[in-house]
């Protein structure tokens, strides 16, 4: 299916280092914001509290996170989830307040701010199991806030999170690089791996300079835009290989150049749909995937790109040729073997 058909070739091999000069410089600024900013890791990574609570009405999301500034958290998490009534609250370590009871401390909060008063409430489930919950109600007897429940993320856990992260983008990596060593030529494999390194750290240098908080959601994008960006340069490297075939008289850079012309009407339709839908958890989907849908909003844009100027051009000066991907075809010996 095509939008439509470029007649004439365009040179993008023409204007390959100019582009990638402009993708070193973007790669080096990115770097830089890693190691002189660094991430702003979410409550997953370095550890903290984790809090679901419930409301009897729509919560007010900025006055409970007004509420929580005011105990000494800074840029507390605090997210609706399921409906507007339910309330993820995601609470960073503070020195002042202990992980033992600073979730204790945080609803007293809560629900002295809903001008109600803590009370144990008990529940039976339908499994005919006795629950106590943490509750809180107003004069009126009224429930104004439930705590539904809390978890404690320690430094440990962060840690092992953190490096469980940093095995999957490794192991990603190398399946990949063996993946496409196998279906064409390790030239393709190395470029294709560059191309990939650029949109994670690009990506990366992205959260790092606005510190945007980088959760396990951002990280699931992450991981999503490595296979995403690797899906574009395969369907480059597939119409390079054929074009060896078909255009025997052709220079490795007119090759190039007609396998991505070629491709453009694929890539618009594709980049576009998956990009509605990406905008539309974006601008729809709440705070919950607001950051997931930025990473993917960036990793969209950057594998594009990527993939034409970086990874096509990566294997033109690997010096990629016909006879990597097409085996020579041997002439038949006309005296069959005969000895005269």
């Amino acid at each position: 299916m095509e939008f439509f058909r470029i007649k004439k070739d365009i040179p993008f091999m023409r204007h390959a280092l100019i582009f990638n000069v402009i993708s070193a410089l973007t790669f080096v600024a990115a770097v830089f914001f890693l190691v002189h900013k660094g991430l702003h890791l979410s409550v997953e990574f370095k550890g903290g509290t984790v809090m679901e609570v419930k409301y009897p009405k729509a919560a007010n999301l900025e006055s409970i996170r007004h509420t929580l500034e005011g105990m000494g958290y800074v840029e507390p998490g605090v997210t609706s989830f399921d409906t507007a009534r339910d309330v993820m609250i995601r609470l960073p370590m503070v020195k002042s307040l202990s992980g033992a009871n600073s979730s204790q401390l945080v609803f007293d909060a809560l629900c002295k701010a809903e001008q109600g008063s803590p009370k144990q409430m008990e529940s039976i489930t339908a499994k005919g199991e006795h629950i106590v919950k943490t509750g809180c109600v107003d004069a009126t007897g009224a429930e104004s806030v439930m705590l539904q429940k809390v978890e404690f993320v320690g430094p440990q856990v962060g840690e092992e999170l953190t490096q469980n992260g940093l095995n999957a983008l490794v192991m990603v990596i190398i399946g990949v690089m063996i993946y496409l060593a196998i279906r064409f030529e390790w030239k393709f494999a190395v470029a294709a791996i560059v191309a990939n390194l650029h949109d994670v750290v690009i990506i990366l240098g992205f959260f790092a300079f606005f510190q945007w908080e980088f959760s396990l959601t951002v990280l699931a994008a992450v991981l999503a835009v490595l296979g995403y960006s690797v899906n574009e340069s395969v369907v480059i490297f597939d119409r390079i290989r054929e074009n060896f075939r078909k255009q025997r008289k052709s220079s490795v850079q007119e090759v190039i150049d007609n396998a991505i012309t070629s491709t453009i009407s694929r890539t618009i339709i594709t980049h576009g749909c998956t990009q509605m839908m990406v905008l539309s958890m974006l601008f729809l989907g709440g705070p919950t995937l607001h950051y997931f849908a930025i990473a993917l909003t960036i990793g969209i844009c950057f594998g594009i790109y990527s993939s034409v100027f970086v990874a096509a051009a990566v294997a033109m000066w690997l010096g990629v040729k016909r006879e990597d991907l097409i085996k020579p075809i041997k002439e038949k010996d006309d005296t069959d073997g005969a000895v005269v």
